[in-house]
């Protein structure tokens, strides 16, 4: 059996589709809802968003899951992955495998849950995918296709994450505002560049409430760094607190843009309760603060003082992280939708080191 990638298998001679009847194929591979001509009609509104989360068991899927339910109701948010959940995860709310590439068993999760929001967090990110290009290719594009398709043929409200990675060497990047030259030079930022324009030329053509923020760099207590270049800021503060020495693969004035994680779930949810009427863009900026390895070295300090950070600049990273912004504009999201973070560097400096030092001493692990 043919798997499903962005056209599909025949099985219907019309090109049409409506927005809320099954998909309509066309011999000898299925034409997608995109060469038809009606529009995304959204259905009318529910009490509670029925929700799906793909990649749910990367950095951000548990937590937006739980903020999710806390406004939605447990069984109303559905986390997926193709990897196997922790307990606490599993315990926690519904969970179900879902590999983004099986475009059919997506389908089936869709229909079957009835889902009306769907956020699409599947990726491979920066530095892992320069090191596979074609699985990146496959899971960060193909993915993505089936994902459009699904969302389109459903209407589902869909958020797709971008990043800090979409810019390039010829961006404006201090600050890079929502609307510029792009050009990134990674297959992870390749691949963002082409879900920013993909999701807004199907909003336009046939009404996809397609939503998209620019994260800057993530950091985070509970999830281990995934790949990402902007990792370094996550990895410090463990290493603070076990060895007190973190060896940094950037140099030390490194500025890139950075967010607390809670600020980021907190902004997804925010954006994705906001009404299309308020919405003059569908991807924006986020921006909350921004650093260098040695500014936060020297936050860190201030509570461990004996902290030794070493520098050994990794050519790839280096190089991602000099093609990207050092700050975002952020003024849109804003003016329209009211974004505002809580978290600067104090603040999240002595939070990670809170709650990190907390959790080892949970695990019973020494703490520097």
């Amino acid at each position: 059996m043919q798997r499903a990638v962005g056209v599909r298998a025949a099985a219907a001679p019309a090109l049409g589709l409506l927005c809320r009847g099954r998909g309509v194929d066309a011999s000898p591979r299925r034409m997608s809802r995109w060469n038809g001509q009606e529009t995304c009609n959204q259905p009318p509104p529910q009490e509670n968003p029925r929700v799906l989360i793909t990649g749910g068991l990367g950095q951000l899927g548990v937590g937006l899951a739980q903020l999710l339910r806390k406004h939605y109701g447990t069984e109303n948010v559905i986390l997926s992955d193709i990897k196997k959940p922790p307990p606490h995860v599993y315990s926690s709310g519904p969970f179900v495998y879902a590999d983004v590439l099986d475009y059919k068993r997506l389908r089936e999760i869709i229909v079957n849950n009835q889902i009306t929001w769907l956020v699409h967090y599947s990726a491979l990110l920066s530095a892992v995918g320069e090191a596979n290009v074609a699985l990146a290719r496959k899971i960060n594009i193909t993915g993505l296709h089936n994902v459009l398709d699904l969302a389109l043929e459903n209407c589902l409200r869909l958020f797709v994450p971008s990043t800090i990675g979409a810019f390039g060497p010829s961006s404006p990047r201090d600050p890079a505002p929502d609307l510029c030259v792009q050009r990134p030079r990674t297959i992870y930022g390749v691949s963002k560049v082409h879900g920013e324009l993909m999701g807004e030329y199907l909003h336009h053509k046939y009404g996809l409430d397609f939503r998209c923020l620019r994260y800057p760099g993530v950091i985070s207590v509970n999830t281990p760094p995934g790949g990402g270049t902007t990792d370094y800021a996550v990895q410090i503060f463990h290493d603070a607190l076990s060895t007190g020495h973190h060896e940094c693969y950037l140099r030390p004035d490194t500025r890139l843009p950075m967010m607390h994680i809670s600020d980021c779930h907190r902004a997804t949810v925010e954006f994705m309760q906001t009404p299309e009427c308020q919405l003059s863009l569908r991807t924006y900026n986020i921006a909350a603060m921004s650093f260098t390895p040695e500014e936060v070295a020297e936050e860190i300090r201030k509570h461990l003082p004996h902290l030794k950070v070493t520098y050994n600049p990794d050519s790839v990273r280096q190089t991602i992280a000099d093609s990207w912004p050092v700050r975002f504009d952020d003024t849109n999201a804003r003016r329209d939708w009211g974004w505002a973070p809580a978290f600067g560097l104090e603040e999240l400096v002595s939070d990670m080191l809170s709650s990190i030092r907390g959790k080892r001493t949970k695990e019973g692990l020494p703490v520097s």
